[in-house]
């Protein structure tokens, strides 16, 4: 019987050593802390005083008119610059584009020389005077290894400059075998 006292006794014993002395110390420390500590905030800057702008050039030219940039630009430029006959009737090989063409050889009648240019599984006689591609080409002259066009593109300020290009003869696979 003075086992099971003392068996009942130890447990609450040991339950009694884990009181609530040291919780008690922290929270007494916390609030003494919390007491002396000043937090420091910083005032914010009052905001800057906006002042309206009034625009008094209301009755001037617009600085940002486009038909005046145009007339600026046109003044600028002497003679008008080059540009492409866009009023020209255009030619059947203009609706194509340089890189799809290949020169696939040469073709003389009556002592002038033609080039042979082939699109798709298409084959075309070409001449100086003659105009292909989509930039406004003129071909200017045809050898037996290439095609000189004359190109009118745009650069990046707008302007049109000339632009040479070359059709080189093209083996063909027949001839590397």
């Amino acid at each position: 019987m003075m086992r099971r006292a003392i068996l009942t006794l130890l447990p609450l014993l040991a339950l009694a050593g884990c009181g609530d002395s040291d919780v008690q110390e922290v929270r007494t420390w916390m609030k003494q802390v919390d007491s002396q500590t000043q937090p420091t905030v910083k005032p914010l800057q009052a905001p800057k005083k906006f002042v309206p702008f009034a625009y008094a050039a209301a009755d001037q030219p617009d600085p940002f008119n486009a038909n005046k940039l145009l007339a600026e630009l046109a003044k600028s430029r002497p003679g008008g610059g080059l540009q492409p006959d866009t009023n020209r009737r255009k030619e059947f090989l203009e609706s194509f584009p340089l890189d799809v063409m290949k020169m696939v050889g040469t073709l003389e009648k009556d002592k002038q020389i033609f080039g042979l240019l082939q699109i798709d599984h298409t084959v075309y006689q070409v001449r100086p005077g003659q105009h292909a591609g989509q930039n406004f080409g003129l071909i200017t002259s045809v050898s037996e290894d290439a095609i000189t066009i004359k190109e009118i593109v745009q650069d990046a300020a707008g302007d049109w400059v000339e632009r040479m290009s070359k059709l080189e003869l093209q083996e063909s696979k027949e001839n590397t075998k």
